[in-house]
């Protein structure tokens, strides 16, 4: 009996391993098959691909502001509501500027009057010349006459003083030949003198004419710089007209609106901001070891937190940018100073989506992103 017993306690140290020793083999071998596969993955797969979760849907949003400024009279949109390009969103009160039109026209008319007066005086400018070079030809007649009469006088008493020796002639026939003389010269110097008036006078008329030819030189009325500012001005009055309706530059979503009817607007104040949903796009911020094998044209699998891991947007790279976050910080960091502690930087990456994918599932901006960048092809 105490050998049978015996032999039975001794017989367990004979039997195969215990049940932990079979436990921690089939978890190695778990942990080896495991460690296989990810390498067989990573080797295929992983190594050609980069994803990060900081990524976010942005897009370049327009801020409505008044050109022109002035009280509000309608607004046309309010905050979530979708605008096509081109759609008017706030009407500002055109009183004032549908005056300045009105103005600047009555300006324009009278400007292509006055030079169509100008034309009209080239003609009698002409004349003008004309008539006063008809006085000069006969100033110079004048002067020819005078100097005739000049030229009798003068041997008139030329030959009354020689015969005046002899007696012959009176001093009454000499004293009126001597005072005919002095007429005949007298009457040279004032045609001489009409002449230089005559000459005067041309020239006036020349210069007029002269100015007035310049002031419609270079073309019709139409292209006359007086007509042309005129014009300028017109369109000027008009173009801020045409600003007292603002409207949206392109299809999207009203948001931050920030104006109300009967509130009077600055140039410049920000009204409202319309965000282009359909063309949004997905800046993915990748730590700088994961950059070394991206480049424009990838292609990106981005799924977003909205629609879930059921929804995947395709997309491309199509730029990285200039700096990280950390350079572009209001404050950026000093890592000059002695306590420097290196952080991994992340750089933004511009990933453009698939227009087709965003109307079936349309994002907004701000939300969250995963993105997966495939740098098989580098």
């Amino acid at each position: 009996m105490l050998d049978n017993a015996a032999t039975t306690r001794a017989a367990p140290a004979h039997q195969g391993p215990s049940l932990r020793a079979r436990l921690f083999a089939g978890l190695g071998v778990a942990v080896a098959v495991v460690a296989i596969i990810w390498f067989i993955w990573w080797f295929l797969v992983g190594q050609n691909h980069v994803a990060t979760d900081n990524a976010y849907v942005d897009a370049d949003v327009a801020d409505i502001t008044p050109l022109v400024s002035g009280p509000v009279t309608q607004v046309l949109a309010n905050d979530t509501q979708a605008v096509k390009a081109g759609q008017a969103l706030v009407v500002l009160d055109p009183a004032d500027f549908q005056i300045a039109v009105a103005q600047a026209k009555a300006q324009l008319g009278q400007a292509q009057r006055r030079v169509q007066g100008y034309f009209a005086n080239e003609g009698a400018l002409s004349g003008q010349v004309a008539a006063r070079q008809a006085d000069i030809t006969h100033a110079d007649a004048q002067i020819m006459s005078a100097q005739s009469d000049l030229d009798r006088a003068n041997t008139e008493l030329a030959r009354r003083q020689r015969l005046a020796a002899s007696g012959a002639v009176s001093g009454d026939e000499i004293t009126q030949a001597e005072n005919a003389f002095h007429n005949a010269v007298a009457a040279v110097d004032m045609a001489r003198a009409a002449k230089v008036q005559a000459v005067a006078n041309r020239g006036a008329a020349e210069g007029a004419k002269s100015v007035n030819t310049a002031l419609i030189a270079g073309g019709p009325v139409d292209a006359n710089p007086e007509v042309a500012a005129a014009e300028a001005n017109v369109r000027a009055a008009q173009l801020n007209l045409d600003r007292t309706v603002l409207i949206a530059p392109f299809d999207g979503v009203v948001a931050k609106k920030d104006v109300a009817v009967g509130q009077r607007v600055q140039v410049g104040q920000s009204l409202m901001t319309v965000v282009p949903v359909s063309k949004v796009y997905v800046d993915a911020n990748f730590k700088e070891e994961q950059l070394r094998k991206v480049q424009i044209g990838q292609p990106v699998t981005l799924t977003a937190d909205l629609y879930g891991g059921g929804v995947k947007f395709h997309g491309r790279v199509v730029g990285l940018s200039g700096g990280t976050g950390a350079a572009f910080a209001l404050i950026p960091a000093q890592n000059a100073t002695g306590n420097w502690i290196k952080v991994v930087q992340r750089l933004p990456v511009r990933v453009a989506l698939d227009p087709d994918e965003l109307r079936r599932h349309p994002l907004k901006v701000g939300l969250s992103m995963n993105a997966d960048i495939d740098v098989t092809h580098h």
